[in-house]
């Protein structure tokens, strides 16, 4: 028999409906409860069951029960983060917007690209116009750097090996040594900057957010037209910037180290950028 799109469709909506059973008060559920629950036969719910078991969103218990599986918990964490950087950041994101009177935003990483999250607008008329959720290439803009800056080297060299640099304007860096030494900037200052690499006529500087554990995981930035983001406002702005980053991150968990244990991890990082591009100059030379 052929399986139409509406089955398919009906499928997924049926293992979305089994996996909302589970709860923080009722944690394990048996193929019978399920099936009478959902309105559904034993042999579809066993199968849904079966399904879900080997995505690992679901385990089956010692007593033959279900119960989340490790999947399931992990979406968890990062629907939970989202929350929490949202609660983190939107009185201090706030705050930056009215201090500088620019855009403020925040951005994650994705594979290459950086994706805004959270974005309070200028109330100046002449303004960056864009949205929650909106993607841009990492390497074009000030949140995108900052992130790639915190990556492991050998996991920045996965990316960067996997996909060119895109040119967006006369001013991108698509040069991957270049790129390379500009995130090492990046690293030693604590803050990134971008001046119409993304898009003429823009400009922003991002900062670090850091979770419980030091991860980087998000970056906070400010952007507007050059006219009023020109050198001096950015360098200015920097400092709001940073600040803003470290508030987020302690409301987030993260503990500021000692300036000493601070300056051993900044110089362990741009020791591991000497390294990475050494391993370009390397492979540069193998292909010419």
């Amino acid at each position: 028999m052929v399986r139409t799109d509406a089955d398919t469709l009906s499928s997924v909506r049926n293992a979305a409906r089994l996996l909302k059973e589970f709860t923080a008060a009722e944690r394990e559920l048996g193929v019978s409860e399920l099936a009478r629950r959902l309105d559904l036969g034993k042999s579809t719910v066993y199968r849904l069951l079966s399904t879900l078991t080997s995505e690992r969103l679901l385990e089956r218990g010692p007593g033959g029960r279900y119960r989340l599986g490790i999947a399931a918990h992990a979406l968890g964490l990062a629907v939970s983060a989202r929350i929490d950087l949202h609660e983190a950041s939107v009185a201090t994101l706030a705050q930056l917007r009215n201090i500088t009177g620019e855009t403020a935003q925040i951005g994650v990483l994705d594979e290459l690209d950086v994706v805004h999250v959270e974005r309070l607008e200028s109330g100046h008329s002449l303004r960056i116009f864009s949205r929650v959720g909106h993607r841009l290439p990492a390497h074009t803009t000030g949140t995108g750097k900052v992130l790639l800056a915190a990556l492991a080297p050998d996991e920045l060299h996965a990316r960067l090996a996997a996909r060119p640099l895109v040119r967006r304007t006369p001013f991108t860096i698509v040069e991957p040594a270049a790129l390379m030494t500009e995130l090492a900037k990046v690293a030693a200052r604590g803050w990134a900057e971008n001046v119409e690499e993304s898009e003429l006529g823009v400009a922003s500087v991002a900062a670090p957010i850091r979770d419980h554990a030091g991860t980087v995981t998000a970056a906070v930035s400010v952007a507007g037209p050059v006219a009023r983001m020109h050198r001096g406002a950015l360098r200015r702005f920097s400092g709001l910037v940073v600040e803003a980053g470290e508030t987020i991150s302690r409301r987030l968990g993260y503990r500021q180290p000692s300036a000493t244990v601070d300056a051993d991890r900044r110089s362990a990082v741009l020791e591991s950028f000497r390294d990475l591009l050494g391993r370009l100059d390397v492979e540069r030379a193998d292909r010419s």
